[in-house]
């Protein structure tokens, strides 16, 4: 089988190898893998800003079919269309370091190879109807924005939810949130972008770089919003807690540039009464809740642009230009 392998050196060194066809033992399945899609996390494994054993397979989203079982196998067929998890040892539960620990491309192999041996507990089933390449963007930047706003959220028809930026999370976030009856504002350095997100129901978009003061802005505007998804870390926080309503949520999901420390304004965190959650995707059990959500829905992934297998480094760079709106994704 084939499979694509990380070595220091950056984009240039990522290595498409040969390995021996996994065969399963009790409670294994083997995955016939179909697509994946990117993620920032995958792009920082690629570059080396998140170091990992050489050899290491990359990419934490995964959809494939189910090619081969082991003995003892009682949740799956083969034949069944399924779709990996970023967390493969967290099935329910509070997060632990022993369930989060294994993070798929990273400490363990990841999913852009043809096949993967995997305990029968490290996959869910794909939605209803998804095409491999819809059902790859969802393990991580959906169940984030499931998370953030469904289960530590709590998301209520009628409330006001902020997303940043045109990344697959922020996407997600938008028609999760408006699919459950929720007001959606956002923020975006492009105005051609800000257009789509109006058609896409938000009901206003700021252009941060035009306005440093977004949150100022959103709040005048809004009166507060109940939960916002920051995807900055210190480069947005601030404004994030500008923009939450009193009594409002904010989860802390992500760094871009030179967010990884930054300042927090703490008069207006405890005079908001704001509660803040820092949270990575979510466990077996969360994204079983979003596909049953998903098949009783109409929303679907929107996708930017396809590339081939051995077209991974390619994708990386159309990633590192921020031109795209949505996911990313490499099918086979």
């Amino acid at each position: 089988m084939k499979a694509i392998e990380v070595y220091p050196g950056g984009l240039d060194h990522l290595k498409t190898t040969e390995r021996e066809n996994p065969v399963p033992r009790k409670g294994e399945i083997v995955v016939e893998w179909h697509a994946t899609s990117l993620n920032y996390h995958d792009y920082l494994v690629a570059i080396g800003a998140i170091p990992v054993p050489e050899g290491r397979i990359p990419m934490s989203d995964g959809a494939g079919i189910v090619s081969a079982i082991g003995p003892d196998v009682t949740e799956f067929k083969t034949g069944d269309r399924v779709m990996a998890m970023f967390f493969p040892n967290w099935i329910e539960g509070k997060p632990s370091l022993r369930k989060t620990i294994g993070v798929s491309g990273e400490t363990v192999d990841g999913y852009i190879t043809e096949m993967s041996c995997l305990p029968e507990t490290a996959v869910t089933k794909m939605p209803d109807g998804y095409s491999y390449a819809e059902a790859a963007t969802l393990p991580c930047a959906a169940l984030t924005a499931w998370r953030a706003l469904m289960v530590e959220g709590n998301l209520q028809p009628g409330e006001k939810v902020l997303i940043e930026g045109t990344g697959g999370m922020s996407i997600f976030a938008l028609q999760l949130a408006k699919a459950a009856g929720a007001r959606v504002y956002a923020t975006t350095s492009s105005n051609e972008k800000a257009e789509r997100l109006k058609e896409m129901g938000a009901e206003m978009v700021v252009n941060y770089k035009e306005d440093e003061r977004w949150g100022k802005t959103i709040f005048k505007h809004t009166g507060g919003v109940d939960h916002v998804l920051d995807v900055g870390g210190g480069s947005t926080m601030k404004q994030s807690i500008e923009a939450a309503a009193i009594g409002g949520h904010i989860a802390s999901i992500g760094i871009l540039g030179n967010g990884r420390k930054g300042e927090i304004t703490f008069p207006k965190l405890f005079f908001k009464h704001l509660t803040m959650s820092g949270l990575a995707v979510g466990s077996r059990v969360m994204q079983q809740a979003m596909v049953n959500a998903l098949n009783v829905s109409e929303l679907r992934p929107i996708i930017d642009k396809s590339f081939g297998f051995g077209e991974l480094a390619d994708a990386f760079r159309y990633q590192e230009t921020g031109q795209h709106f949505g996911k990313i994704v490499v099918e086979w």
